[in-house]
């Protein structure tokens, strides 16, 4: 009887598997993607730039105590060690430190007598680790919404380029300076001529500064081996509760709680670890972006959680009606059913089986498809692969199995209500 109603009404039953197949795959799409990201979102936003500033301990009490910002208004008298920047990459976390680049910076006096800040940093560093990694940091990757308006990055790994320097778009049009120009600096502790190698625009108080090579600028200081401050990019998990509890006083946490703060990559976890690594630091979240990462994903989540609801509600309003409409066709053979003696349970149990079997065929292809439309997301907003969470087809085949059965119940009681003498004889009592 199974086999004959799903051939006889196959019309029907392949609209069905269409509608189920639909919502399916969206629902399936949605969940991997969703599921998969946050680390995406995070990869975006760390093309923005650092989201932890690290600084040593007395000149973040001095700004904390005054309240300003390491901007020049405060005098630099502690520094943190240039040889402990490596350590980034020995905490916990080291595979969330996606890159990260040390300052400094110093006033200098040009030929013409004008005063500008030059800062110190790395370009292209590379880094072999205690650990055996190598890895190249530095601005080029941090800055890289950065436009070079004239020539290129610096690239530190090329010989001959320890007094190349990259100047800011407003200041080389104001010296009328240019790529190839030898200019003049001259700091507190010595002085050099420098070849401007590339000038960027930068959009910001950077494009009226001159960038250099850190080594040069600790040299013009005379802060050999010391670093101001540390700018570091790092994959977070978006703060809840006890994140904010932690960020506010971590001994005050229970032990259990310590370690899952302590095992998860929230950036007070991150920022804390980075203190124990580097001596006498204070590391600390840039909020605007640590927050920024947390809303945007939240956002994200949900925008794709009410997709997925309203493509399930879409299916079950589908399924509904043509289920009724299959039903209201077999009337006088389900009124016959019943005229014979069958009971509501076994002809509800057969029209369910029926529509169970469509939804199975309908579902699989539909979390195929839906796969393939996750991939076809992924590549085009994010240009990586989402991938296949395991998690995501028990969960479909629940919502799937709800969905039919909400969508089968306008059909089920309809059934139920059906009178043989009615349906057989076309009149009413």
């Amino acid at each position: 009887m199974i086999r004959g109603a799903l051939f006889r009404q196959r019309g029907k039953m392949l609209l069905i598997a269409f509608t189920i197949a639909l919502g399916t795959s969206l629902a399936t799409a949605m969940l991997n993607v969703m599921l998969d990201v946050g680390d995406k979102v995070n990869q975006e936003l760390k093309t923005y730039g650092a989201n932890i500033t690290v600084k040593p301990k007395d000149s973040s009490l001095l700004s904390d105590l005054y309240d300003v910002e390491d901007d020049g208004d405060v005098i630099q008298t502690s520094y943190l060690k240039e040889e402990e920047v490596g350590k980034l990459k020995t905490i916990f976390w080291a595979f969330n430190i996606v890159d990260f680049a040390p300052f400094i910076d110093t006033g200098i006096t040009l030929a013409d007598g004008n005063q500008v800040k030059l800062v110190g940093t790395w370009f292209n560093h590379h880094l072999e680790l205690p650990t055996g990694e190598n890895l190249d940091v530095g601005v080029t990757s941090l800055r890289t919404w950065w436009d070079i308006t004239e020539g290129s990055w610096l690239d530190e790994q090329t010989e001959g380029t320890e007094n190349a320097v990259m100047i800011g778009a407003v200041l080389a049009e104001r010296e009328g300076w240019k790529v190839g120009d030898a200019i003049f600096l001259e700091g507190p502790a010595g002085s050099c001529e420098a070849v401007v190698a590339g000038v960027f625009d930068a959009g910001g108080d950077e494009d009226e500064q001159i960038y250099a090579p850190l080594d040069l600028v600790q040299e013009l200081s005379d802060t050999e081996g010391k670093v101001a401050y540390i700018e570091v990019s790092a994959l977070t998990t978006p703060d809840n509760d006890l994140a904010k509890r932690a960020a506010q006083n971590p001994a005050a946490l229970s032990a259990k709680d310590y370690e899952t703060w302590y095992c998860t990559a929230y950036v007070s976890a991150i920022c804390y670890q980075i203190q124990e690594a580097i001596t006498d630091s204070v590391a600390s979240a840039v909020r605007q972006v640590a927050e920024s990462e947390g809303a945007i994903l939240d956002k994200t989540q949900l925008l794709m959680i009410l997709i997925t609801i309203l493509s399930l509600i879409g299916s079950a309003l589908g399924i509904s009606n043509l289920v009724t409409a299959s039903v209201m066709e077999r009337a006088q053979e389900i009124g016959l059913l019943k005229a014979i003696g069958a009971k509501d349970r076994s002809i509800t149990g057969l029209v369910l089986t029926e529509i169970l079997i469509t939804a199975l065929v309908g579902g699989v292809a539909g979390y195929f498809l839906g796969f393939g439309f996750a991939q076809l997301i992924g590549h085009s907003v994010f240009g990586s692969a989402i991938e296949m969470k395991v998690m995501v087809i028990p969960i479909v085949i629940v919502l799937i199995s709800l969905v039919t059965a909400a969508g089968s119940l306008p059909a089920i009681r309809m059934v139920l209500r059906l009178r043989p003498a009615e349906v057989l004889h076309g009149s009413k009592a």
